[in-house]
């Protein structure tokens, strides 16, 4: 069906049904074979209730239904409430001993770059350079508990590294090779690594970008290096100064992976610590989140079996960097038994659908990506073509609205299943997304995921449905932080998460769960415009907003303080060519009183030559309203940990 589409585009009615499995995308489930297994016959809802009300059952089914690698022991499948709820006491486990296992000649990853790079690895080519590089970390010292960080695009090397260091049982960090020095160093200072594996530059855009003067930078800034080992993405082996202005020592890949060995795992506790992940850092020192073997394995072979309806045979994509949380799922597609497809390189080089040919050229049947590169290619005027193989199509990262939802049908493939998920790096996984047996509505999320105990609150924490309230979680899931790192009294993650609702997990989202179990997600609710007393997301007015063919970007703040009115502030870039006239003024006003209400009006309008946003794509709204109400801008955001930290006086009050 081709979704009708009215003035400036049109909207797209929420909730309007744009595609609905048939019997045989039900039968061929993955998630239906799983149901079976169980003798639950009855619907979604009444697996997702018995999956949150009986946590103990559930999760033992997944470790049983998936065979597990490891020990699971005799002691309880959960004790203890949140925060401090422990999993799988008495169990050892390893997480790249689940993700290896596996036929040797199938192929486990493809790699692409956007300077045209191929290259492919079965799963024994893949094992044996994970013994050999486990083999040299191990001769640089690396044990069990100590930490690999890396500084790194998303190439095998990194996949390989990271495999490496879990089967050693040692921590994994990494980051994106875009990240500046101090943004860096805020990060691994905190964790104090014993080796830092980096690149001495990345290709971008169509571009080169030397990185080894900030890696010798980086270097120097961790006292705690004992190594620092040299992938080569410019040049061949490690700089022959690498070492001049860093306390380590300074070898390059292939010194690292010179020796054979045979591929051991160390098995660990269910919540030993398997990487650092972090949170966004715009506004203060980045949080160091640490996510358990146990908890890992466990949530990724639920959420990509079930929700991505991932397993063998499978091709998975997710556009995305080693700097967002999204890698750490995309390499999850080994544990299913997927080929993981990895990329390097600009989503939109040499043009707008460059990920759509490679999804066909590769015969993705998964494809994942934000959903602003959807709102993007839309905008273009792409059509893919080629992708017979595409099932599913992932978008994360920020509400997807029923526009994006539409094209997706109308113009990429009408039989494809388009899942919108939300969730976060906190948890590595969704809280809310898709499944196949579910119908796909425009700007709806089908469900809460099994094993999530997703409700929405109102202020005084009574559970509502078909009101929008703060998303939060009311019964623990394995793969919540096992700790942040550095924070022995756990004061700083209670401070994050449960300090609204005691013993109840705050995300910082809002949402609206509707009475079938669908859900809205509106935004992020510590950047709430409150316009008359009425709460409102910020999603719906980027919605309308960047409908506009003339507006490239956009970004609403509500200056509004505790007891007193603000203004409502629009700031846009406009498209190439494009001009704030009175006349787009004017439509911009009037499509906002029309189709959302009076409230969402701007006060103001004002045309800005960038939206600021962090590393992995996500608005600044928390930071800009912090400088519009007076905050010096070094105080508001860490620059360091954005894209495009040049925009931000453009924002600052004028003296």
């Amino acid at each position: 069906m081709r979704p009708k589409r009215g003035k400036d585009g049109g909207m797209v009615e929420e909730g309007a049904l744009l595609w609905e499995p048939t019997p045989d995308v039900v039968r061929a489930a993955r998630i239906t074979r799983y149901m079976e297994r169980l003798g639950r016959t009855g619907d979604y809802e009444d697996v997702w209730k018995w999956s949150v009300e009986s946590p103990a059952d559930f999760w033992t089914s997944i470790w049983d239904y998936f065979g597990v690698v490891g020990t699971r022991g005799d002691g309880p499948v959960i004790q203890g409430t949140m925060p401090h709820a422990e999993w799988f006491a008495g169990s050892a486990l390893n997480y790249a001993e689940n993700a290896l296992r596996g036929h040797p000649g199938r192929a486990a990853v493809i790699f692409r770059s956007e300077s045209g790079s191929r290259w492919q690895y079965s799963l024994g080519e893949l094992r044996e350079e994970v013994a050999r590089v486990r083999a040299g970390l191990a001769r640089l010292g690396v044990g069990r508990g100590d930490r690999v960080a890396a500084y790194v695009p998303n190439v095998p090397e990194a996949l390989i590294a990271f495999l490496a260091t879990a089967s050693l049982g040692a921590v994994w960090s990494s980051c994106s090779p875009d990240f500046g020095a101090p943004s860096v160093t805020d990060r691994f200072a905190q964790i104090e690594p014993k080796v830092l594996v980096a690149v001495d530059g990345y290709r971008y855009g169509g571009k080169a970008y030397d990185r080894s003067e900030v890696v010798r930078e980086i270097a120097g800034r961790l006292p705690t290096l004992q190594a620092t080992v040299w992938i080569p993405v410019l040049r061949e082996g490690a700089p022959d100064d690498a070492s001049d202005s860093a306390p380590d020592t300074a070898l390059s890949w292939d010194d690292l992976r010179a020796e054979s060995a045979p591929l051991e795992f160390e098995r660990v506790p269910f919540g030993h610590p398997l990487w650092v992940l972090y949170s966004s850092g715009t506004t203060g020192l980045p949080k160091p989140i640490v996510h358990g073997h146990g908890g890992i394995v466990l949530e990724h072979l639920k959420s990509l079996s079930f929700h991505q309806d991932l397993g063998e045979g499978d091709v998975f994509f997710w556009y995305t960097t080693t700097g967002w949380m999204m890698w750490n799922y995309l390499i999850g597609g080994l544990l299913v038994g997927s080929t993981i497809l990895l990329y390097d390189g600009s989503a939109a080089h040499p043009d707008t659908g460059a990920l759509w040919r490679l999804a066909a050229e590769e015969g993705v049947t998964y494809f994942g990506t934000g959903a602003p590169y959807i709102m993007a290619s839309m905008k273009a005027g792409v059509k893919p073509e080629g992708l017979d193989r595409l099932r599913g199509i992932g978008s994360t990262g920020s509400p997807l609205p029923p526009e994006g939802f539409a094209w997706v049908y109308s113009d990429v493939k009408p039989d494809v299943q388009l899942g919108s998920f939300s969730g976060g790096t906190d948890v590595c996984t969704g809280f809310v997304g898709a499944v196949p047996l579910l119908p796909i509505r425009a700007g709806v999320i089908p469900c809460r995921c099994l094993g999530a105990s997703v409700e929405s609150f109102d202020p005084a924490g009574a559970s509502i449905v078909g009101e929008v309230g703060e998303l939060v979680v009311t019964r623990p899931m394995p793969s919540m932080p096992v700790m942040f790192w550095n924070d022995p009294s756990g004061d700083r993650y209670r401070e994050s998460y449960f300090a609204d609702y005691p013993g109840v997990w705050r995300h910082g989202d809002w949402i609206k769960i509707l009475p079938d179990g669908g859900c809205v997600i509106y935004g992020r609710s510590d950047s709430t415009l409150n316009r008359g007393g009425v709460r409102m997301g910020t999603s719906e007015f980027y919605r309308v907003v960047e409908r506009f063919e003339e507006i490239a970007d956009s970004l609403v703040i509500d200056t509004g303080q505790l007891g007193r009115e603000g203004r409502l502030l629009l700031f846009v870039t406009l498209a190439q060519g494009a001009s704030l006239s009175g006349e787009l003024t004017s439509r911009l006003r009037t499509v906002l009183r029309t189709e959302l209400s009076p409230r969402h009006v701007p006060d103001e309008i004002h045309v800005v030559p960038g939206i600021p946003r962090t590393l992995s794509g996500k608005k600044l709204e928390v930071p800009v309203r912090k400088i519009l109400l007076g905050t010096p801008i070094e105080k508001a955001a860490n620059l360091d940990a954005m894209a495009n930290p040049e925009v931000l006086t453009h924002f600052a009050p004028q003296q």
